[in-house]
């Protein structure tokens, strides 16, 4: 997946605040109290999230909606496995991401690795 930038995230932030399909134009009048953004740029932006296939284009009405294809943790997740997957020691950038950690996502993290092995096991995978 291709790195986003900073508006292509404001973007999606917009889709997944909204909950619902968007027009161009609700998108950019969201936008408009943080950034002053031509509509041709949200237009534009939009359209390069459909083309990386993280943003779907319903064009059943005259004005088209987007919508984020994902969640935001679903896609969060994906990076962050993608990451992983390009470095190849899984251990070493998993001990220096812990470190960096707080201790409430540490006790999130265990607890999401617990119930991860439980599941596991009731599966007969363990």
């Amino acid at each position: 997946m291709a790195k986003l930038g900073d508006l292509e995230r404001a973007v999606l932030d917009c889709l997944w605040q909204s909950g619902e399909p968007a027009t161009v134009r609700e998108v950019h009048e969201a936008l408009l109290p943080q950034r002053q953004l031509a509509y041709t740029t949200v237009m534009t932006t939009l359209q390069r999230l459909a083309k990386k296939g993280l943003v779907r284009q319903d064009a059943g009405d005259r004005a088209h909606r987007f919508s984020a294809i994902a969640t935001r943790d679903e896609l969060f997740a994906e990076l962050m496995s993608e990451a992983l997957g390009i470095v190849g020691d899984d251990r070493h950038v998993l001990v220096r991401f812990i470190d960096r950690m707080g201790p409430q996502a540490r006790e999130v993290l265990s607890d999401a690795l617990h119930e991860a092995d439980r599941q596991t096991e009731g599966d007969g995978r363990g």
